[in-house]
């Protein structure tokens, strides 16, 4: 009779080192198992989210690491939560924020609602729609800064075919009232997507058994869409919000790429005072402060939305 691969590797093993491994109990080998990823998650995670905290009780900066190291206590924390320009650059996220999730919820619902149609082509333009997150951010500022150019840019020359104005008579990256804009449609171009799938996700899992019951109660669609679809969806769209919410908030490629913070101070978000700060001014201990106001505040409203999620979920 054969010999499986287990018994091959048990014959296999020396007698010194199989006697102890045959007295451990079950839960020491699985400590045995998934102690590397604890010690990853330790060394990668962990360690430096406490090394953060502790510099930013202190003055230290990364330029100076032999200059002598004080400790300020609470002085990073009050300078950065009475600084009024770290509010107006929180006041830019939060418009990014809003903007961003409102247009890439509606859009992607939509979408996800026509794909879920099963149309003629369906597959072929599911693909279609999905390739702009296949591609990386630092490719797509690339790219929309040049659809943006006022010259040669595809995008202006669009806005001239339509409106009949000149397209060199706006830039969509170098006017303060436009510049916020060129980048929500970059983001909502290329993250809509992936709206769009977890939203299609939902729909699919309705059963269809529901909508044959309302039909025969002689529910019309729109109230089919009230009473069924948009209620169960709903977990799935809060689910997409979450996500997107939490990748906008740290929001930095695509903003460099397309404008830098710019013109002014206009686009600069969060991300991008956390690294002037840090890279630029060398301030390491106050921008660790900074970076643990910006964790703090996101795990807290993402731990308060998760909680309304898990009772919308329970309904």
């Amino acid at each position: 009779m054969p010999e499986t691969v287990i018994e091959r590797a048990a014959a296999a093993t020396p007698a010194q080192i199989a006697r102890p491994l045959r007295s451990l109990s079950d839960r020491a080998l699985a400590w045995i198992f998934i102690a590397p990823t604890i010690f990853l998650l330790l060394a990668v995670n962990i360690f430096p989210l406490i090394w953060t905290i502790r510099l930013s009780f202190t003055n230290f900066r990364a330029n100076r690491p032999n200059a002598e190291v004080q400790f300020v206590g609470l002085e990073n924390y009050r300078r950065i939560l009475t600084d009024p320009d770290v509010w107006a650059t929180m006041q830019v996220t939060a418009h990014f924020l809003i903007a961003t999730l409102v247009l890439q919820v509606v859009i992607g619902f939509a979408l996800a609602w026509l794909i879920n149609q099963k149309f003629r082509g369906n597959d072929l333009w599911t693909t279609i729609i999905v390739l702009p997150m296949m591609l990386s951010p630092a490719v797509v500022g690339n790219f929309w800064t040049f659809l943006y150019q006022p010259q040669i840019g595809l995008f202006n020359a669009a806005v001239s075919f339509f409106t009949g104005g000149d397209p060199a008579g706006f830039s969509m990256i170098g006017e303060v009232a436009l510049a916020p804009w060129a980048i929500v449609i970059v983001d909502t171009w290329m993250w809509t997507p992936f709206v769009m799938l977890i939203c299609l996700a939902g729909l699919r899992s309705i059963p269809q058994s529901i909508y044959e019951a309302a039909e025969c109660d002689r529910a019309s669609k729109w109230r089919q869409f009230v009473t069924i679809t948009l209620p169960m969806v709903l977990p799935f769209l809060m689910l997409a919000v979450l996500f997107r919410g939490i990748e906008n908030f740290k929001m930095f490629d695509l903003v460099v790429q397309l404008t830098g913070g710019g013109p002014g101070s206009t686009t600069e978000l969060t991300s991008i005072t956390l690294k002037r700060e840090a890279f630029e001014k060398w301030r390491t201990g106050y921008a660790s402060a900074y970076a643990i106001i910006l964790f703090v505040a996101v795990f807290g409203i993402s731990s308060i939305y998760v909680k309304a999620l898990n009772k919308v979920k329970a309904r």
